[in-house]
């Protein structure tokens, strides 16, 4: 039986890991993690920071992550079969 992991797992860069997916998406100057967990169906955004930096990567509201990488991820999710509207969902 196919579920929405088994989706993700199929698509470039989705990593899972239990009852969870994570990818990694680095823009121009900034760099994020995005996390799906599919017992709660939500979608966690981390900025990563650059890697001489060496903090630690940080959550980080919908509203500051770039247009593009939320559709993109929405995109991702409907590849798999995971209803895309969850991407917004607040915790």
């Amino acid at each position: 039986m196919s579920t929405g992991l088994d989706g993700l797992a199929a698509q470039d860069g989705w990593q899972v890991e239990g009852s969870a997916a994570r990818v990694h998406y680095s823009g121009a100057t900034d760099r994020y993690s995005i996390e799906y967990y599919a017992p709660s169906e939500c979608v966690l955004y981390w900025k990563v920071p650059p890697e001489a930096a060496g903090e630690t990567a940080v959550p980080v509201g919908r509203a500051t992550v770039p247009a593009p990488l939320r559709e993109r991820i929405r995109e991702d999710l409907a590849t798999a079969g995971i209803d895309p509207e969850i991407e917004g969902q607040n915790l």
